[in-house]
């Protein structure tokens, strides 16, 4: 009787224990875990590995690496200053590098060469690097494991629960471009676009860089056309909730024996397309609305072209995407491949669009040896943006233009100030683009200026969660996200974070309580450059040696160091020739605000030859207004500059105007009106009847 009551009893507790150690075996545990495999996650997961830390890194998706396996082939590595993007992100290429090699094929760049020829590759090539390092770090790689859970005790997180098992760190790292694990975990974050007040920041609030088109946005029932996003874009000085435009990154082919077709997008409506087909109307000048650029393999990256009115971002549809469940972002994506099917077809079958464009994209098909398991489609929808933390410190537009320096520096960026557009605005007068923040040049600078972004950005307040560390969604505004959000940034801060996060959980501290030095220290070993170069260091500026000396030119020769100017302007010396030392040019913002007044005397009366210096390209100006203004004559042209310059000669003519000796004469162009970069390099005046 007594056995049979222990074994019951036994029976009994065992009944009891065995589902906890069930639940136990359930929860895996490492020292950090890792949630995301973006690029700036695998490079957390790589550096904590080599830190010596057992990691775990977690995808909610089947689909590891983020845009950089997932067609953005093109991963911006021709920064300003390329010799501060080191660490993981060079690793990663040469070992590309070294892939294309080995198989015998010649790349048209060299990693070790820091010059600013853009780093390319396949998106297969990239897969097969990314699971080389992780596999050689020892990294377990867990996918589909969307995140439904997180507990806390106070301010420091347990364990997540995900749709497929259960996790336990010492440090977790939120590397998804949305920053799911920061704001399940109670911290601060915010989305969209601050205003200018916020911040003190002139590129907020909204931007309208593009010219205005001059066609209607609107139906024949006064309604809006499809693809119009609003009506009513808000002030200029507010914030808003959008999100710059999402898009694919396709990996696509013109090769016969590797192409495959679109596929036909169902329930295609051509109508949706009529905004589209109102701007081929009136164009002028139609370009191909894709950027496409070249890759090893016969291949090309299919971007969304910024500078364009109409690309392959779907503008808008990208709200609410970070906040949105698993089956609200499958919406989504969706959309977005819809929209992307549907324009490709519009724009190879559409008798709007020019013949010789439609052929231009009919001869490229997807790539048969890319995305096999996705129908050669890429998985990875290119989040450009998503939410931001509200961190320790919040990088802004003087951290990145004014104050560059910081004590705890994680990372060096020069990438410019890029942002792509937010809405399409219809007006009673026209179609314009709104949200676009073209690469702005800091200090005269060709492209970006390298600045620090420190530890702070990627940790939380103290008081919300001390185990977490957030290097994609991190804390900065729209504005400073607008250049960090490219993948070198990220990448070299997720390996930041990774080095961060092994050493807490090697120290057992919070992540606000890591020394700094010991951190530094651990980050030059894994070699990242933390040192901010000195200005001689940087490429030099342009526009140094004479291209054409005007001294050595006849006639009245006024260059643009004569000029008095208004408005922003940016020097550069690219285009040659050019008179003096360089030429301006407003930056295509058609603002208004930018003019030049030439202020001279004639030294003799008579009728001369107005000449004007430009490099012409299909970019420039076509409708420059210039005003000539001499005694009480009043003389007015209207420039092409996509016109091309008689060959051998550095000035086109203009027409002739009369000029009377001793009389001041000013002649004004300006950005009023224009549809393109206005150049300002040099007018001549010859004459050509006493």
């Amino acid at each position: 009787m007594l056995r049979h009551t222990y074994h019951t009893a036994l029976l009994l507790l065992l009944g009891t224990l065995l589902p906890l150690f069930s639940l136990r075996a359930a929860i895996q545990s490492a020292d950090v875990v890792v949630y995301g495999s973006t690029p700036g996650g695998f490079c957390a997961a790589i550096a904590a590995a080599r830190e010596g830390a057992s990691v775990i890194l977690l995808e909610p998706t089947d689909h590891v690496g983020g845009v950089n396996t997932g067609g953005l082939c093109f991963s911006d590595s021709n920064q300003t200053v390329r010799q501060t993007v080191g660490g993981l992100f060079e690793e990663w290429h040469l070992r590309i590098e070294k892939d294309y090699q080995q198989r015998g094929i010649a790349l048209p760049y060299k990693v070790s060469v820091k010059d600013h020829t853009p780093w390319t590759y396949e998106p297969h090539v990239a897969v097969r690097i990314t699971k080389q390092m992780l596999d050689e770090a020892g990294v377990k790689v867990l996918t589909k494991r969307a995140l439904k859970k997180v507990t806390k005790n106070g301010a420091h997180i347990t364990q997540i629960a995900t749709s497929d098992g259960e996790f336990a760190a010492k440090v977790f790292v939120d590397a998804t471009y949305e920053g799911d694990l920061m704001a399940a975990a109670g911290v601060s974050w915010t989305i969209g676009r601050e205003g200018r007040k916020e911040f003190g920041e002139s590129l907020a609030g909204k931007q309208y860089p593009k010219t205005k088109l001059p066609i209607s946005g609107f139906s024949a029932d006064s309604k809006p056309l499809p693809l119009i996003t609003t009506t009513d874009a808000g002030a200029e000085e507010d914030g808003d909730k959008n999100v710059m435009v999402y898009s694919f990154r396709l990996c696509l082919t013109k090769d016969p024996a590797n192409r495959v077709s679109f596929p036909k997008p169902a329930n295609y409506d051509p109508a949706r397309f009529e905004v589209v087909r109102r701007y081929f109307a009136q164009e002028k000048r139609p370009i191909l609305l894709w950027d496409l650029y070249p890759l090893p393999g016969g291949k090309f990256d299919a971007n969304n072209g910024i500078g364009k009115q109409f690309s392959m971002g779907l503008i808008g549809a990208g709200n609410g995407w970070s906040e949105a469940g698993v089956a609200g972002r499958a919406k989504i994506w969706e959309a977005h491949r819809q929209y992307t099917l549907e324009i490709y077809h519009f724009l190879t079958t559409d008798p709007a669009v020019p013949e010789q464009l439609r052929q231009q994209l009919t001869e490229l098909g997807l790539c048969r040896d890319e995305f096999a398991a996705y129908g050669h489609w890429s998985p990875q929808l290119y989040v450009r943006e998503g939410r931001r933390m509200k961190g320790q410190y919040v990088v802004s537009q003087k951290d990145i233009m004014d104050e560059p320096k910081k004590d705890d520096p994680i990372v060096v960026s020069s990438f410019p100030i890029d942002s792509h557009d937010c809405q399409r605005v219809a007006t009673k007068d026209g179609v314009i683009n709104e949200g676009t923040i073209f690469p702005v040049r800091v200090a005269g600078r060709k492209h970006g200026y390298p600045y620090h972004i420190p530890y702070r950005a990627i940790t939380p307040r103290a008081g919300e969660c001390d185990n977490l560390l957030v290097p994609v969604a991190l804390s900065c505004t729209h504005v400073a996200l607008s250049s960090i959000r490219v993948e070198p940034t990220w990448m070299i801060l997720g390996q930041s974070a990774g080095i961060a996060a092994a050493l807490t959980a090697k120290q057992n501290v919070t992540v606000q309580k890591l020394p700094y030095p010991a951190l530094r220290e651990r980050l030059l070993a894994q070699k990242q450059v933390l040192d901010l170069p000195v200005l001689p260091d940087l490429p030099p500026e342009p526009a140094t040696p004479m291209s054409i000396d005007p001294k050595t030119l006849p006639g009245i020769v006024l260059d643009d160091s004569q000029a008095e100017l208004k408005g922003a302007w940016s020097r550069s010396s690219n285009f040659k020739p050019h008179v003096g030392t360089g030429y301006l040019h407003d930056d295509k913002r058609a603002d208004g605000q930018s003019s030049a007044t030439f202020r001279f005397k004639a030294p003799a009366s008579g009728r001369y030859d107005l000449r004007m210096a430009y490099s012409a390209h299909e970019t420039r100006a076509t409708k420059l207004p210039l005003t000539v203004q001499s005694g009480g004559r009043k003389t007015e042209f209207t420039v092409d500059q996509t016109q091309r310059l008689p060959a051998g000669q550095a000035f086109r003519s203009l027409g002739t105007i009369e000029l009377t000796r001793d009389i001041e004469t000013a002649i004004t162009l300006s950005n009023t009106g224009t549809d393109g970069f206005v150049i300002l390099d040099a007018l001549q005046l010859l004459l050509i009847q006493p």
